[in-house]
């Protein structure tokens, strides 16, 4: 699958299921291991702090780092969960645009947060993505990167019953962290955890932080 494959099959994807989406996870972040490592980010990162987060969906976790102190914006591929977060947080501006190729400029925000959104990204994309990712922030600025442990590919097949289907790719945190160095940065916090099961979680959750070197 090209690049241009993977980013159309995930645009389609959350076009389709944006409103059952943003239903069904109106409250998130629910968890509070959540919610907890949303809070350590917001206090490292500093109040005050530009913060984009890419993948944003309907901005759930968007509004929620606002709530924390931070100045938030947010980017999403796709239409749909855009129209969801501008309806439901008038004040946060989100913008259409890709995480691999960002509007923004080389060293322009504070901190990169990819809450479960480089989960359709095909393993070899990683290391650009991640690259770009470097590229915006500020020396010093902090990644938060959250995904599902674990190597399988979980195919979701028609849901709620749209005629769209997507990959979700799990990832183990020793690959992601070694990635996160090979492509220039500095890990500064691992956290994995047990599935919880009242969520519907059937597998272990991480979430990597990480740093742009300061400059010399």
């Amino acid at each position: 699958m090209t690049a241009r494959d993977f980013l159309s099959e995930t645009r389609t994807f959350y076009d389709a299921v944006a409103g059952d989406y943003a239903e069904v996870f109106s409250e998130e972040p629910a968890r509070p291991m959540d919610r907890g490592v949303l809070g350590g980010y917001a206090g490292i990162v500093g109040r005050g702090g530009v913060v984009v987060d890419l993948g944003c969906g309907p901005g759930r976790v968007t509004r929620y780092l606002g709530s924390l102190g931070l100045v938030v914006s947010g980017v999403d591929l796709s239409e749909g969960m855009l129209a969801v977060a501008r309806r439901e947080n008038p004040g946060i501006p989100f913008e259409l645009g890709s995480m691999t190729e960002l509007a923004h400029g080389d060293g322009s925000v504070d901190g990169v947060v990819s809450w479960y959104s480089s989960i359709h990204t095909p393993e070899p994309e990683l290391p650009a993505l991640f690259a770009e990712f470097l590229r915006v922030l500020r020396p010093g600025g902090h990644l938060l990167l959250a995904f599902q442990a674990g190597d399988e590919v979980q195919r979701h097949d028609q849901p709620w019953g749209h005629p769209v289907a997507l990959d979700f790719l799990r990832r183990e945190p020793e690959l992601m962290a070694s990635l996160l160095v090979a492509g220039g940065f500095e890990m500064r916090s691992w956290t994995v955890r047990e599935p919880e099961p009242s969520f519907g979680e059937k597998v272990r959750q991480a979430y990597l932080i990480a740093r742009k070197p300061h400059s010399d």
